[in-house]
C-alpha cells in the first residue's frame, strides 16, 4: 500500500494526539495513586494523633506503662476507640495533644459495655496495629508488633512537660485494602475510557484536518502536471491566506509568467525569422536578377547588395550581443571616465546628420564640465549612439532634439528629448523590449529591428543604472538615463 501525504499527515497528527493522551493518562494514574495514598495516610495520622492523646491520658492516670504491658488488649481497645472517634468541629476543644485542647477526655470504662474492637473490621484494626509501636522515655520497646527501624516516625508522649514515651507509626507505602484497590481500579478504568474516547475523537479530527490540508496540495499537484505538459493556462483556486494559499498564488504567478514567456518566445522566433527573411529575400532577388541578366552588375547594384549585407550583419551582431548579455558573457572593461566627454563625442558624430534632416539639436551641457562615472567607454559610446540613431530615424524633419545633463544626489541623469511623432503611454513601457516597435509611426520602413533600445537597457543595467521612456514636452519621447556617479 502506498502511503500518501494525507495518510502520513493523518498518522502524524493521530500519533501525536495518542501519545499526549497516553502520557496524560499515565501521569494522572500515578498522581491519583500517590494522592489517594497520601489521603489514606492523612486519615490514619489523624487517628494516630487521637491514639497518642489516649495514651497520654492513660499514662496520666497510671503514671507508668505497665497497664499496657500487663493488659495488651487495653492497647487495641484504645486504638479502636481512637479510630472510631469523630474529630470535634473546628473551634471546639479536641483531645489532649491537639491545639485548642482545654482538658483531657476521661478514659473509656474498663471493660466497656460494648467493645469498640468489635465495631471495626478485624483486618482494619490488625493492619494499623501492625504498624504501631510504643517506646518509653529511654526509647526501650514497651509494645512493638513491628520491627523497630531507624527511620520510623515517632510522636513524643508527654506528662507534666516531660517526655515519657514515643508512639511510632509506619505510614503505608502501598494500598492493600480491597476497597482501596477497587476504588483505584474504577478510577483507572474511567481514565482508560476517557483516553479511548479522546483518541477516537482525535482520529476523526485528524482525518478531517489531513483531508482539508492535503486537498489544496492535490490540486497543486494536478495543476503542476498540466503545467509540465505545456498547458500554461491552468490555474488553481486560492481558498485561504495561509502558506498554502500563498503557494497557490505563487503557482498562479508562475503559470502566468511561463505563459507570457512562451508567448514572447513564439513572437521572438517569428520576429527574428521575419527580420532575417527580409534582407535575405532582397539579396536573393538581386542576385537572381543578376544571374538572369535582368540587372547589370553596376556600382549601384553592388552598393544595394552591400547595404543589405550590412543590415543583416548589424542584426546578427545585435542578436549576438543580447545573447551574450543573457548568459552573462558580455564583457565590460570599466574604468573611471568622464561621461560628458563620451556624450559630446557621440553628439559630434550625429550633429551633421541631424542638420541634414532639418532637426535642431540643443543642449545645456557646458563644455569642459567633468562628470566622473565608473564604466566601459566603448559600451557607453554604443549606448548613446543607439539612442541618437533611434532619434534620428524616428523624429520628423523640422523637429527638435534636446540633450540635458542633471545631477540627482549621487546619480547622474541624462535626458534625451525629441519631437513628434510620439508614443502612446501604454507602449512607452515596451519600447525596451526586444523586437518591439510601434507600428503606427516608428515602423520597419523607418529602419531598425527593434533591438537597439533593448541593447541600451542591457548596457545601462550593467552599469548599475536605469533607463525609462516618458512622454516628451516636445511631442515625442523622453529617454531618461540614471547612472551612479563616483567622486572626482
Amino acid at each position: 500500500m502506498k502511503f500518501g501525504v494525507r495518510h502520513k499527515l493523518f498518522l502524524a497528527i493521530l500519533t501525536a494526539a495518542a501519545l499526549a493522551v497516553v502520557c496524560s493518562a499515565l501521569i494522572m494514574q500515578w498522581s491519583l495513586k500517590r494522592g489517594f495514598l497520601r489521603f489514606v495516610n492523612s486519615m490514619e495520622q489523624t487517628g494516630v494523633a487521637r491514639f497518642a492523646a489516649k495514651l497520654e491520658e492513660g499514662y496520666r492516670s497510671e503514671q507508668t506503662w505497665d497497664f499496657l504491658k500487663s493488659n495488651p488488649a487495653r492497647w487495641q481497645q484504645l486504638l479502636a476507640v481512637s479510630l472510631l472517634e469523630v474529630p470535634p468541629p473546628p473551634g471546639e476543644p479536641g483531645p489532649a495533644g491537639f491545639a485548642g485542647a482545654e482538658k483531657p477526655r476521661p478514659l473509656p470504662p474498663e471493660p466497656p459495655e460494648a467493645d469498640p474492637r468489635q465495631q471495626l473490621p478485624p483486618h482494619v484494626l490488625h493492619q494499623i496495629n501492625q504498624r504501631l509501636l510504643l517506646l518509653d522515655a529511654e526509647r526501650k520497646v514497651v509494645i512493638s508488633p513491628v520491627t523497630v527501624t531507624a527511620g520510623i516516625s515517632t510522636t513524643p508522649l508527654t506528662f507534666q512537660g516531660k517526655v515519657v514515651g514515643y508512639l511510632g507509626f509506619l505510614p503505608l507505602t502501598n494500598l492493600s485494602e480491597p476497597p482501596q484497590k477497587r476504588f483505584l481500579a474504577e478510577q483507572k478504568q474511567a481514565l482508560a475510557l476517557q483516553a479511548v474516547f479522546i483518541v477516537i475523537l482525535a482520529a476523526a479530527l485528524s482525518m478531517f484536518m489531513a483531508r482539508r490540508l492535503v486537498c489544496p496540495l492535490n490540486e497543486l499537484a494536478q495543476a503542476t502536471h498540466q503545467l509540465a505538459a505545456g498547458r500554461f493556462s491552468v490555474r488553481v483556486p486560492v481558498a485561504s491566506r495561509d502558506e498554502l494559499g500563498q503557494l497557490a498564488d505563487d503557482f498562479n504567478s508562475l503559470a502566468e509568467t511561463l505563459a507570457n514567456n512562451e508567448q514572447s518566445r513564439r513572437l521572438w522566433v517569428a520576429d527574428i525569422s521575419h527580420e532575417l527573411r527580409t534582407p535575405l529575400a532582397i539579396l536573393r532577388g538581386e542576385t537572381e536578377a543578376l544571374q538572369d541578366g535582368i540587372r547589370l552588375p553596376t556600382s549601384e547594384t553592388i552598393n544595394s547588395l552591400h547595404a543589405e549585407v550590412l543590415h543583416l550583419n548589424r542584426l546578427v551582431d545585435d542578436l549576438y550581443q543580447l545573447s551574450l548579455s543573457d548568459v552573462g558573457a558580455l564583457t565590460y572593461r570599466k574604468t573611471r571616465l568622464d561621461l560628458v566627454e563620451v556624450l559630446m563625442e557621440v553628439m559630434v558624430v550625429y550633429y551633421p546628420k541631424f542638420l541634414a534632416k532639418g532637426i535642431a539639436v540643443r543642449t545645456d551641457i557646458v563644455a569642459g564640465t567633468a562628470v566622473i562615472v565608473f564604466g566601459d567607454k566603448e559600451r557607453l559610446h554604443q549606448l548613446f549612439s543607439n539612442l541618437f540613431d533611434n532619434t534620428l530615424k524616428y523624429t520628423d524633419s523640422g523637429g527638435d532634439v534636446q540633450v540635458a545633463l542633471q545631477q540627482d544626489g549621487s546619480r547622474i541623469v541624462v535626458l534625451l528629448k525629441d519631437s513628434a511623432p510620439g508614443v502612446s503611454t501604454a507602449e512607452l513601457g515596451r519600447l525596451f523590449d526586444r523586437l518591439y516597435r510601434v507600428e503606427s509611426s516608428r515602423n520597419r520602413l523607418s529602419g531598425g529591428a527593434g533591438l537597439g533600445l533593448a541593447i541600451c537597457r542591457t548596457i545601462v543595467e550593467a552599469h548599475g543604472g536605469s533607463i525609462t521612456a516618458q512622454p516628451s514636452s516636445l511631442g515625442g519621447v523622453l529617454i531618461r538615463i540614471e547612472l551612479p556617479q563616483v567622486g572626482n
